[in-house]
């Protein structure tokens, strides 16, 4: 998706020098290739796809990737964020981030009020970096943007040590019922209501790791004065409970009664979640190629701090953690019904091994 246009043009546009014509139409060519995809992000419709509004598209990206870029470089540094091939930042911008941003802004204006954007996916997928490059393309077209985690909406720390003294299988903050749902509802319904003109400050709840030996608790708030575009992102946000017929068979790391039974608990606090779903207008998913990926990206992420000098967990550890999280919901059983459904889930974007977008693709 994003290694067909030479990185060499790309860099020309950023430095705002003069593109030859055989460069112009390769990147003409590049993006009449491109219809359907063009077509998902709204840009334009296919049928009316043609040179003179590709020239429209070019020129408008081009000025964005010429203003945005070093806002972007500064930004991922300044969050520790390091994409894994540095030069595949141009043809991201040029070919995902972007159009992504552009579609946000039409589809905002669509319907005239704040957009809560839903975006599903696991760690290594990508929701932290897209969140910050969305606010800065956002911002230079013109819009005002807001990142709120499902984490966020953690419960408080002694309301889940209760939880946990009624439910011990709940060792890990995280599946279903670990969550304020009054809380975030109470948030969404403010911010899809509040009138865009005006400048009503809104309390955006956030959640500190660190706090309790990492257990982590509720931390000051922040203040929202406006938002166009909220994103309302996490590792099960929109997801639907299956029926009990799906956990028939056991899928590995779910191999016991036990196992069974907790996976089974956490499909049935689903239902408590969807009224909260009910606030997003749209959902995208990011798919890993292979949900294995997520244990490899944990796995490398833990060894990168500990070679930092930071404390970290063993790959053993890892490997029960991240086992935790697929046997309350496993994705083998609940991503591919999620994106199946073409009334809940808008776009997918396959993520590679080296966390790339490869694929985006509607129903």
């Amino acid at each position: 998706m994003i290694e067909k246009t030479p990185i060499r043009i790309l860099e020309l546009i950023v430095q705002n020098e003069h593109l030859s014509i055989s460069d112009r139409d390769q990147l003409k060519q590049d993006l009449l290739k491109k219809a359907d995809f063009l077509k998902l992000f709204r840009l334009k419709n296919r049928d009316d796809l043609n040179l003179d509004n590709v020239d429209e598209i070019i020129k408008l990206r081009s000025q964005l990737m010429q203003s945005i870029y070093p806002d972007i470089c500064q930004s991922l540094a300044i969050s520790s964020i390091q994409i894994e091939q540095p030069h595949l930042i141009l043809p991201m911008l040029w070919h995902y981030w972007i159009p992504l941003a552009q579609r946000l802004v039409h589809q905002q204006q669509q319907i005239g009020r704040t957009l809560i954007q839903g975006l599903i996916g696991g760690q290594g997928t990508g929701k932290t970096t897209l969140g910050i490059v969305l606010n800065i393309v956002l911002r230079h077209l013109g819009k005002t943007f807001l990142s709120i985690s499902l984490d966020d909406l953690y419960k408080t720390y002694a309301d889940r040590q209760k939880l946990r003294a009624r439910c011990p299988a709940l060792i890990w903050r995280g599946p279903p019922s670990t969550h304020d749902i009054d809380l975030g509802i109470q948030v969404l319904q403010q911010l899809r209501d509040r009138h865009l003109e005006s400048l009503q400050p809104i309390s955006i709840p956030r959640f500190d790791k660190s706090l309790h030996n990492g257990a982590g608790d509720r931390t000051e708030p922040d203040i929202s004065y406006n938002a166009d575009i909220v994103l309302f992102e996490g590792w099960f946000v929109g997801m639907r409970p299956l029926p009990i017929s799906a956990f028939r068979n056991f899928v590995p790391p779910i191999l016991s009664d036990e196992d069974r039974e907790f996976a089974l608990e956490c499909n049935a606090n689903l239902y408590n979640y969807l009224p909260l779903w009910e606030y997003l207008d749209s959902l995208i998913v990011l798919l890993p190629e292979n949900y294995n990926y997520s244990l490899q990206w944990r796995l490398e992420a833990e060894h990168k701090l500990i070679a930092s000098g930071k404390t970290g967990m063993s790959d053993h550890e890892i490997t029960k953690f991240v086992e935790y999280f697929w046997k309350a919901l496993h994705p083998e059983l609940f991503l591919p019904r999620l994106i199946s459904d073409r009334l809940l889930v808008d776009l997918v974007i396959e993520i590679s091994r080296s966390h790339l977008p490869i694929r985006i693709y509607s129903n």
